[in-house]
């Protein structure tokens, strides 16, 4: 189905004073500002379907992102959401071939899914756009396929090792079964936590489910007694939900783990931990007062957001950078998004890519829900 293309805002680049060291100097921007006059930022997210939960949150922080972007650096840009509702793969198609259509769009923040990504490929390749995901995680979509492709977050082979570790050292299971959901997602990141688990000693068990799936009976009836953790690696909260309190139900009492695709509001079963590729960013130097204004105009969040914040301070930063050097085109904001070197951002890192649109230094945190909280045990 197509989707609409919303504008959020609309704006014209204008001519700045920059101060620098309490002296203010007129730099003369006439003709660049002409060139940057139409540009703009696209966000594709799945601001509805059954991740909205995730894409509202990653709306949310674009929004923010950009009005903060505009007023501290006198700037006026306009951002296109597209919604790709997630994990519809034809919607995303759809809204990269829109973005691709629509010249004003110079670089684009997202999308958030892994096959998202997989399928703007081709859209964004072929006219040189470049697209700073802030949530896709599979390995391979840093191989060199996507030249134009940037993440701010760590992939799944940091992330797969990472929650296989805690899962044998801190959490002591033995014997694991590890689900995937058939997603490009999550095919890759099962195998990843599964291979590391095997290396490390664990008896393991592999399993598959779908991303239509509603009734896993069959599959938990599999689940023997004796399994100490289950890995649930589902891009879909809910359905991660659903699978655990099935478990549960039928007297399943082994540990339930999953990645980040269950850091949502749709997964709380207690007790459960999550992997994130972002922290909390509560308690993050400097990020109190950004707290305080999001959360008086959308309420609490949890970690898809402040990374989709920092996708959209990329991609602002590197139309501005071309802006002040001559012209906001779509090759001279690639270039630009290549040289970003952010010395510090709310996720409390700095952000670099390298040769292959990888982050420099990703992380990864695991939580585990204590009274419907996620609280932060790894690392400490």
């Amino acid at each position: 189905m197509r989707r609409a293309l919303i504008t959020v805002a609309v704006a014209v680049l204008a001519a700045a004073a920059v101060v620098t060291a309490g002296v203010a100097k007129t730099v003369e921007l006439a003709a660049p500002a002409k060139t940057c006059t139409n540009a703009s930022l696209g966000l594709a997210a799945p601001v509805t379907g059954p991740a909205a939960a995730i894409g509202q949150e990653q709306l949310h922080w674009a929004e923010l992102g950009l009005a903060r972007y505009n007023t501290e650096h006198k700037t006026t840009y306009k951002m296109v959401v597209g919604d790709t509702q997630l994990p519809n793969v034809a919607a995303a198609i759809n809204v990269a071939r829109q973005f691709a259509s629509n010249k004003k769009i110079v670089g684009v923040a997202g999308p958030a899914g892994s096959q998202e990504v997989q399928a703007f490929g081709p859209s964004m390749t072929k006219p040189g756009i470049g697209y700073v995901s802030m949530s896709a995680t599979r390995d391979d979509l840093t191989n060199g396929q996507r030249p134009t492709f940037f993440r701010v977050v760590g992939s799944d082979d940091t992330q797969g090792a990472v929650d296989a570790r805690y899962a044998l050292r801190t959490l002591k299971a033995d014997k694991i079964v590890v689900i995937n959901d058939g997603s490009s997602y999550s095919v890759g990141l099962a195998a990843r936590f599964a291979n590391v688990a095997h290396i490390l000693g664990a008896d393991i068990d592999l399993d598959e489910i779908t991303q239509q799936q509603t009734d896993f009976s069959p599959l938990v009836d599999k689940i023997g007694n004796d399994v100490d953790l289950v890995f649930i690696a589902f891009q879909i909260a809910s359905q991660g939900q659903t699978f655990a309190q099935q478990m549960r139900a039928k007297g399943k009492s082994a540990i339930i783990f999953g990645p980040d695709g269950l850091f949502s509001s749709d997964f709380t079963f207690e007790g459960a931990y999550v992997s994130a590729f972002a922290r909390d960013i509560h308690g993050v130097k400097g990020t109190a007062a950004l707290i305080k204004a999001y959360e008086k105009k959308y309420g609490k969040f949890g970690t898809f957001g402040p990374p989709t914040y920092v996708a959209v301070q990329v991609v602002l930063g590197a139309i501005d950078r071309a802006c002040q050097a001559g012209a906001a085109t779509r090759k001279t904001v690639l270039a630009q998004i290549k040289k970003t070197n952010l010395k510090n951002t709310i996720l409390g890192q700095g952000i670099r890519f390298d040769a292959n649109g990888d982050v420099l230094g990703g992380v990864f945190y695991i939580y585990r829900i204590v009274n419907g909280k996620y609280q932060l045990v790894f690392p400490k």
